[in-house]
């Protein structure tokens, strides 16, 4: 709790701040404005304020003692601690200005995010938005990433995290594919099928089925492998065979009869299955224009 001798003290344990990062009162005195003997009055009476030794001091050196590194740390802190409130309080004062990088999968990106990265820039002019695709791990740190954006079952733990909404996958055809070949009345049937998967790694065409306690592990094939959603769902609607998308990827060609869900009542584990996340950085103080970005895909995104 403050009080008066506290409050007191503050500035000169600033002062005391400078003088030990500019290595000796005479250039903390130019910094200052006053002279190298008001300074070292000043040093003395915070001395004898908290009973400790700060410097020695000879004509020549000027060396911290024990006690006062103790001492500047935690001043150090302090003043730290006031620069921030201070650029808090601006930042609420400033309109949002700076960049913001934001990382997406690709489908989400083009099909979810997109549409909403227009108005943002016309609402805020003075931000600069750059979009990066990332389907796989993200270091933000390293990637100079802001905010990224998940589709999964397990979001960053040292990260915060806002869910936005969840994501399923589904199997789908095309009808005309399905009158041709049959419909897969099991996930077993689909090694007798046609199927199109993102050829990104080994284990691609091994697709996961869970129903209840019941569980299937299928190896499928086919002869054409993307790894762009689109495309992938353009072979589908082309009849090429059965393909696995995220369920917003899907949404407007199952509204248009252009494609049939297939094993309806079977749940689909993989990549992008799961939550929604916008994920950031942990931050006692977050710019303004990170914030504002924030909310508005909270509140615009079409999930």
């Amino acid at each position: 709790m403050l009080n008066s001798r506290l409050i007191a003290l503050l500035p000169d344990l600033a002062t005391f701040i400078l003088v030990v990062n500019k290595g000796s009162f005479t250039a903390a005195a130019k910094e200052l404005g006053v002279t190298p003997s008001a300074l070292s009055k000043l040093i003395t009476r915070l001395e004898a304020s908290l009973s400790v030794k700060l410097f020695d001091r000879t004509t020549r050196t000027l060396q911290i003692t024990q006690s006062g590194e103790k001492i500047y740390q935690q001043s150090v802190a302090m003043v730290n601690a006031a620069q921030l409130a201070i650029e808090v309080s601006n930042e609420e004062h400033l309109e949002p200005v700076g960049t913001i990088t934001v990382a997406a999968p690709k489908a989400f990106l083009s099909i979810l995010l997109q549409p909403i990265v227009t108005p943002f820039l016309q609402q805020y002019p003075d931000i600069e938005l750059k979009l990066k695709v990332s389907d796989g791990d993200i270091d933000m740190l390293e990637q100079g990433i802001d905010i990224m954006f998940r589709l999964t079952d397990a979001p960053y733990e040292n990260l915060i995290s806002k869910e936005l909404g969840k994501v399923n996958l589904s199997l789908c055809a095309s009808p005309t594919y399905l009158d041709l070949k049959g419909t897969p009345a099991e996930p077993t049937e689909l090694s007798l099928h046609d199927c199109l998967y993102l050829g990104e790694t080994k284990t691609d065409h091994i697709w996961d089925f869970v129903k209840g306690n019941e569980t299937h592990t299928i190896p499928v094939s086919g002869r054409y492998a993307v790894n762009h959603s689109q495309m992938r769902l353009n072979g589908v609607k082309d009849g090429l065979g059965i393909g696995i998308f995220p369920d917003f990827v899907i949404k407007e060609a199952l509204q248009n009869g252009e494609v049939v869900q297939v094993l309806k009542d079977w749940t689909i584990k993989g990549n992008y299955h799961g939550v929604i996340a916008m994920q950031y950085a942990p931050s006692k103080y977050m710019p303004t224009r990170l914030r504002v970005f924030i909310d508005y895909a909270t509140k615009n995104l079409p999930i």
